[in-house]
């Protein structure tokens, strides 16, 4: 509904990089075709002097070689397809570079404004355009429509008032042509046309400079995000941060339990004696090195050091060994090969204390 929708004074926030995508993808981009029209028409143009001579001897030789071949040819239903289709085929030839150039420039104008990006969705069929209604709705009512057809009527004076300057200066020049010959008259059609052109294509490209400007800024402006939006869009990638904050609180207590159901396998608690706790495991012939299967600190180490003394699992302290174990391995991990020589003489006490008890029984 309408109402529900957001209003503009509302959006504050810039587009975040996955809208701004969503957009690209859609084909919605910054851009100004002005832009675009002015590099066609001074490059076009530029095109047509350095070419155009050539492609012009090159057709006034085809046609003089089609003169000179015309009494031999023979005209029926059937060779006129032929001689068509050479025409054309010459024609295109002689075309074919400076439509390259055109294509070229156009596509370079295009990237340099918004980038390379194919954008299949901009490609497909929208029916709702074709709804009159709709369209002449969105004419007379939308802001942007407005802006586009005064931006067209300033286009129009400025380009007109330019264009008109430049003639009007030629038109006393041209007065002295009535005496000259063709080629005189030639090279002045030239020179006036290249004269307009290129005044007036500068000057729209100042236009289409400005006017690429103000459709980043008005896609920027119109692309705005409202707080709740960010918000929303944040769940969306990252996941509701209560949500995650409970799955985190979960993994930890289960991981909790885990550690601890591991204390009673233990071989050895290591301790700070009070501040840290480390559980080690060790099986001769089945671990390359012994293992951390469960640490912790302050009330975790209590509870630590309480499992281990419930299950008879031995408890040694050993201030630096501790907070070294604690700082360097995970649970689960192995120790660090540096620990090896300091885990390894406390499980052989281990081992010897066993042994004893053992013996005295």
């Amino acid at each position: 509904m309408a109402e529900d929708a957001p209003d503009k004074d509302e959006r504050t926030e810039p587009a975040s990089e996955k809208k701004l995508e969503d957009a690209r993808k859609k084909g919605s981009v910054a851009k100004s075709q002005d832009l675009n029209s002015a590099v066609m028409l001074l490059f076009g143009f530029f095109t047509l002097l350095v070419m155009g001579g050539t492609a012009v001897e090159q057709m006034s030789a085809v046609l003089r070689r089609t003169l000179s071949e015309a009494p031999k040819m023979t005209i029926d239903h059937g060779s006129i397809g032929d001689i068509f289709s050479g025409a054309m085929t010459d024609l295109g030839m002689i075309l074919l570079p400076m439509l390259a150039v055109f294509f070229v420039v156009g596509f370079v104008a295009n990237v340099a404004q918004v980038g390379l990006k194919f954008s299949p969705e901009a490609l497909a069929p929208k029916w709702g355009r074709l709804n009159p209604l709709a369209g002449i709705k969105k004419v007379m009512l939308s802001s942007h429509s407005a802006v586009e057809l005064v931006k067209g009527i300033v286009k129009t004076i400025v380009l007109g008032i330019i264009g008109y300057t430049v003639i009007d200066d030629l038109i006393a020049d041209a007065v002295t042509l009535v005496d000259s010959d063709i080629r005189s008259i030639a090279r002045f059609l030239v020179a006036a046309t290249s004269e307009v052109v290129i005044k007036v294509g500068v000057a729209y490209a100042v236009i289409a400079v400005a006017d690429y400007f103000y459709q980043k800024f008005e896609f920027a402006k119109n692309m705005r995000m409202t707080k709740q939006e960010v918000k929303d869009e944040y769940r969306m990638n990252e996941g509701d941060p209560q949500v995650k904050g409970r799955i985190k609180t979960i993994q930890r207590q289960i991981a909790y339990k885990r550690m601890m159901t591991d204390v009673p396998t233990a071989n050895v608690v290591v301790t700070n004696p009070t501040h840290f706790a480390v559980a080690l495991k060790y099986e001769t012939g089945k671990m390359s090195a012994p293992k951390v299967v469960a640490k912790g600190a302050d009330l975790i180490a209590l509870k630590i050091k309480e499992i281990a003394k419930a299950h008879n699992v031995p408890i040694v302290e050993d201030k630096p060994l501790a907070r070294a174990l604690y700082a360097a391995a995970d649970v689960g991990d192995d120790i660090p090969e540096k620990l090896f020589q300091a885990v390894a003489q406390i499980l052989a006490y281990i081992y010897r204390l066993k042994r004893t008890k053992k013996a005295t029984y």
